[in-house]
């Protein structure tokens, strides 16, 4: 889906913000233990996020290639600081 969106600046903006750091590791968490429609579902009804908002998060919540490579590049960020 997304393969191209992988590259250092994006894993670092990610990086970068407290929220929507905690936001990608929940998302690849819940890829992982195989719980994303309810993350999905729970992203439909959000009433503060806009529809263009919410249809970024969800084409990025269902590429797990990308999940994957934004949950090591944080993990192995982390410890660097």
């Amino acid at each position: 889906m997304l393969d191209h969106w992988i590259d250092l600046e994006s894993l670092e903006a990610i990086s970068q913000d407290d929220e929507t750091r905690r936001i990608f590791l929940r998302m690849a968490a819940l890829q992982q233990a195989g719980r994303m429609k309810s993350f999905l579902h729970e992203l439909a009804l959000d009433r503060e996020l806009d529809d263009v908002t919410k249809d970024r998060l969800a084409e990025l919540a269902q590429d797990e290639t990308f999940l994957l490579a934004v949950e090591e590049y944080l993990v192995r960020t982390q410890r660097a600081h």
